[in-house]
């Protein structure tokens, strides 16, 4: 989809005015600790700056899937806590979003403080979009900013329906998500390649075919290159393929020669007879992959092939691993391309805009997360966008641009 028009921070304000802040505070938890600090941390300078200019922030975000029922275990108590350590100032917090209470401790608010409110998903009407939930919310404040593009594909009370009631923001974190996607296929600077791998061609048919549409080169990695390869009328073992969208890969060869897109398939893979890590290995071209071995990752033939395909590319766009990283010695064909892409973006050659859960993890555990262009953590909403589809929560900030308090 276009980047769509919306207001930023720079026409705001915010001394004074309690902002209503739209963040994604759904980070990992293991023993009810927090596991990883990325989205907190991304969100830090949005927050730092409405505060540090005078406004009033009120921070809201789900977390987990309560199915709209208060489960205490899923409270953002603990986050108000991590965000007070990563702001470096006092953030205090409200068992609950809507009523009385919230709207006391909100109107209490002094310039420059911070209040994190309860999980959005104790109310039903969040996932319905409830007017009257957008209502109590919008109560709240003076001005609203959506800051989570990560929760920018749901058209929630919290991330839509609020806009329709104040003026509405993009923060500093979804102005840079929107900028990087604007890179990477909007207005790029050709020529263009993505990396798209993954397990299924099911679950990533709609990128694929958008892809088809947007870039010079398209590599397919991962366990979906089996079911190509397979079209072809390649034997590939034991691999993870899927046969009933043997005839939609043919057809997605087809359109890439129509479209005059380069698709880059592996030309050799690692094979292993167990999936564990450890496991005996055997390198094999893919038109000799005996009965009994699974392709597991690209062998050294197609990495040095990527990397020639790197050489000549001024944008790419990375969305899944080439193999199953998560098991060494699987790892090194993600790792390769992943040093290589990295190395061609500090260069200056190439920009690289990467996304998705698997990918931030591959990305990390290649050592060069934060060596790309720009990495996004929105996971589910950055897959949606490259598929071209309409994000609600983009929608909603465009819709209200002439609803503006100015400077």
């Amino acid at each position: 989809m276009a980047i769509l028009p919306f207001n930023t921070l720079d026409k705001l304000d915010p001394k004074g005015k309690r902002i209503l802040l739209r963040a994604d505070l759904n980070v990992p938890m293991q023993d009810g600790k927090i596991s990883d600090m990325t989205r907190i941390e991304r969100i830090v300078p949005t927050i730092r700056e409405l505060a540090d200019k005078g406004g009033r922030v009120i921070v809201l975000s789900h977390f987990d899937r309560p199915k709209g029922k208060v489960v205490p275990g899923l409270s953002l108590e603990p986050m108000a806590k991590a965000l007070a350590t990563a702001l470096g100032k006092p953030v205090s917090f409200m068992h609950d979003c809507i009523g009385p209470q919230a709207e006391t401790a909100a109107r209490s608010l002094q310039d420059g403080e911070v209040l994190l409110l309860e999980n959005t998903r104790f109310y039903p009407g969040e996932e319905a979009n409830a007017p009257d939930l957008a209502a109590e919310l919008a109560r709240l404040g003076d001005v609203y900013v959506n800051d989570a593009f990560s929760a920018a594909h749901r058209a929630h009370a919290s991330t839509a329906g609020v806009a329709e009631h104040l003026p509405s923001y993009a923060g500093r974190l979804m102005e840079a998500e929107l900028s990087a996607l604007d890179a990477a296929l909007e207005n790029p600077e050709h020529p263009v390649g993505a990396i798209v791998g993954g397990a299924k061609v099911s679950t990533k048919l709609a990128l694929l075919e958008n892809m088809l549409e947007r870039v010079d080169v398209l590599v397919v990695g991962g366990a979906m290159a089996n079911t190509f390869l397979a079209a072809k009328g390649l034997s590939v073992g034991k691999s993870l393929k899927e046969e009933d969208m043997l005839d939609t890969a043919r057809q997605i060869i087809a359109k890439a020669q129509e479209k005059n897109c380069d698709l880059v398939l592996p030309v050799d893979v690692v094979l292993s007879e167990d999936f564990m890590a450890g496991a005996p290995t055997l390198v094999a071209p893919v038109t000799e992959i005996p009965d009994g071995w699974m392709a597991l990752d690209v062998g050294p033939e197609t990495v040095a092939l990527l990397k020639t395909k790197l050489a000549d590319l001024k944008t790419l766009v990375w969305n899944g691993p080439l193999g199953v990283f998560e098991l060494p010695p699987f790892d090194e064909g993600t790792n390769a391309v992943a040093q290589e892409a990295a190395h061609l973006t500090k260069a200056g050659s190439l920009k690289t805009i990467a996304g998705g859960g698997d990918t931030v993890s591959a990305l990390r555990h290649a050592g060069v997360l934060h060596d790309m262009t720009y990495v996004s953590t929105a996971g589910g909403a950055f897959l949606e966008w490259l598929e071209g589809k309409v994000l609600p929560g983009l929608t909603a900030l465009s819709s209200t641009l002439e609803r503006t308090i100015p400077i």
